[in-house]
Parts: structure tokens; C-alpha cells; sequence
């Protein structure tokens, strides 16, 4: 008889987070699409946590849920995606605007969550129009 598989803390959280976020998200007005999108079946590190809709502009929006445990003065918003994790949401992005032959308006977000399952109310940092795709002054700067 085999045992469960104990689940890592940090992926109890993550789901928590993202939990918390799609609640967010969906009492602010948006759809909720897709979840744990897997767009390219041979490469595992390309997943978009959510694909949603803004109902109020018809508009796509890819968000990347980042859970932290606490918020800290030293941190620094959007600190926690590097670069290698840019690229690889931008190739899960533009493989699945392909695979669904998507035309239209789209953007691209991030949800911080601050907080734990067991610490009461979470801190919701919603950075819209974060700059995944292009170079325009409109979306968030990466630091």
C-alpha cells in the first residue's frame, strides 16, 4: 500500500494564491477563462496561472500569481519574476494566442498575494499592463 505524497508547503501556498486571485479577479469584473495552462505539452516550464477577461473592455489578460508570505520593506514589486521567467511567460503567452488563433486585444498582469492559508485577510497587489510584450510607456517598468 503506497502513501500519500506529502504536498511542499510552498505548493499549499501557491494554490492558496492563487485561489485568492481568481475570488479577486472575479469580483472585479472579470471572466475566468482558462487556470494552470500548459499551452506547449513538451515544455513544463511554460504555464499562464490564469487567462481571464476584462468584461468592462473586452480585453485578455495573461496573469502571472506570485504568493509571498509577508510583505517586506526591502522587496520590490515584481522582484520575484527574472528574466528567464519573462521569457518563458511570454512564449506560454504568444503558444497559446497561436494554439487558439486569438485575435484581438490582450494584455498582461500580476497578482502579488501577501500572506499565508492561516494568517486571515491576504494584501492583493493587482500591477496591470505589465510589459511582457513590447516596449510602450503605457505598461509597468521591470525594475
Amino acid at each position: 500500500m503506497r502513501r500519500p505524497k506529502a504536498e511542499n508547503v510552498s505548493v499549499k501556498r501557491g494554490r492558496w494564491g492563487e485561489e485568492v486571485a481568481v475570488e479577486y479577479l472575479r469580483r472585479g469584473g472579470f471572466e475566468i477563462i482558462e487556470r494552470n495552462v500548459k499551452p506547449v505539452k513538451r515544455d513544463e516550464r511554460l504555464e499562464i496561472d490564469i487567462i481571464a477577461k476584462d468584461r468592462k473592455t473586452g480585453t485578455l489578460v495573461f496573469v502571472e500569481v506570485k504568493q509571498h508570505g509577508e510583505i517586506s520593506r526591502y522587496a520590490r514589486r515584481l522582484q520575484s519574476i527574472n528574466s528567464k521567467k519573462k521569457k518563458n511567460l511570454r512564449m506560454a503567452c504568444n503558444a497559446w494566442r497561436r494554439r487558439c488563433r486569438y485575435v484581438g486585444a490582450y494584455r498582461f498582469d500580476v497578482i502579488e498575494i501577501f500572506g499565508t492559508p492561516e494568517g486571515g485577510s491576504p494584501i492583493i497587489d493587482h500591477i496591470e499592463r505589465v510589459n511582457l510584450f513590447c516596449t510602450e510607456e503605457r505598461f509597468v517598468k521591470w525594475s
